[in-house]
């Protein structure tokens, strides 16, 4: 009995089947869900383990370890170092400078919030930039050039240091703007910062592949039919851009992420007493000398998210890419047939 895999599966399957492929795209996603699932554990370690909140000062608390009390803070200001399973699960990464805070659940409470910020300001973005993108790429004419010279004019701004001098305003001020208010010291200050610094970058390239698919005949069959141009634009046009903006949103959580780190290293982005993996670092710098791993280890969750964010995208990409699908059914006949055979096919295909 023969069978056609190619003519059964739809494109999403054969998507997700090339995807799956990809063993290292796989592991990394599995890694992301690990992350995601050790920073929304943070009430349970911090209620049933830590027995501590994030922001809960622990100055002058003591903590036995192996039979003997030890200051969590000593009268020098130094925290204490991790103790690992030595003190039941209490301060398992230590505590930080100065107020003894226990760094294990700040670390697990910074991811959660590091991880809304990132993905709170990538769906914004990605939402605002389709939009735009749709607006501009249906309409042409006027609404294309103001669109695209106020794409063009934020993507040419030094983005960090307007977005920094931004985020420093906002927290010390907030922001009222009509129905928009936002208190100082809000979460909401560095969501608003990065979704719209980050418009540009997703709004140019689909916006190109909107005139390009204005000019397909669906487009104009629809036209033709009466559809209105919403008909037109989320029911035509959007469908196809499903693939692309699936990509870019993966990708731009990573970039998110960075961009809330940097902001709140240097005090523009979560403001205390809230923690975040940014903030987490400038505290650990402080104490760089004495206990590293302050700084390290919130350094070394936000280096794995974004790396298995970018390679996670990287490999969706690859898997939505039609040219993608060629090479890698062209480089799995090869690796079916061998020889000579398989490596003409192989070229065949991919030219």
């Amino acid at each position: 009995m023969s069978t056609e895999p190619s003519a059964e599966r739809g494109p999403w399957s054969l998507a997700l089947r090339r995807f799956l492929r990809n063993r290292l795209a796989v592991a990394f996603l599995a890694l992301f869900f690990l992350i995601v699932v050790f920073v929304m554990a943070a009430p349970l370690w911090a209620n049933h383990v830590a027995h501590t909140g994030p922001n809960q000062e622990h100055t002058v608390d003591k903590v036995t370890v192996n039979g003997e009390e030890k200051d969590v803070v000593t009268p020098e200001g130094k925290p204490i170092g991790p103790q690992w399973f030595s003190a039941g699960g209490k301060f398992f990464l230590g505590a930080d400078s100065r107020l003894g805070r226990d760094e294990m659940v700040r670390l697990m409470y910074g991811g959660r919030t590091s991880l809304e910020i990132g993905i709170t300001a990538a769906l914004i973005a990605t939402i605002i930039a389709v939009v735009l993108a749709l607006l501009a790429g249906y309409f042409r004419g006027w609404v294309d050039g103001l669109i695209a010279r106020t794409l063009d004019v934020i993507w040419s701004l030094p983005v960090f240091l307007i977005g920094l001098s931004l985020g420093i305003a906002l927290a010390v001020g907030g922001l009222k703007l009509g129905p928009l208010e936002l208190s100082s010291g809000s979460i909401w200050n560095p969501i608003f910062v990065i979704s719209v610094f980050t418009v540009p970058y997703i709004a140019r390239p689909i916006r190109g592949q909107v005139l390009a698919l204005s000019e397909k005949e669906f487009v104009e069959a629809a036209i033709a039919q009466g559809a209105s141009p919403l008909r037109v634009m989320f029911g035509e046009i959007l469908p196809n851009l499903a693939s692309t903006i699936i990509v870019f949103f993966t990708l731009m959580i990573a970039n998110s992420m960075l961009f809330e780190a940097g902001l709140s290293f240097l005090g523009a982005g979560v403001q205390p007493p809230n923690s975040s993996w940014g903030t987490m670092i400038t505290v650990g710098v402080e104490l760089l000398n004495i206990q590293p791993l302050l700084a390290i280890v919130p350094g070394l969750m936000i280096m794995l998210t974004v790396l298995s964010l970018n390679i996670v995208g990287d490999a969706l990409r690859d898997a939505l890419d039609p040219r993608g699908k060629a090479r890698m059914d062209a480089a799995l006949e090869f690796e079916a047939h061998g020889g000579v055979a398989g490596s003409a096919q192989q070229q065949a295909a991919t030219i």
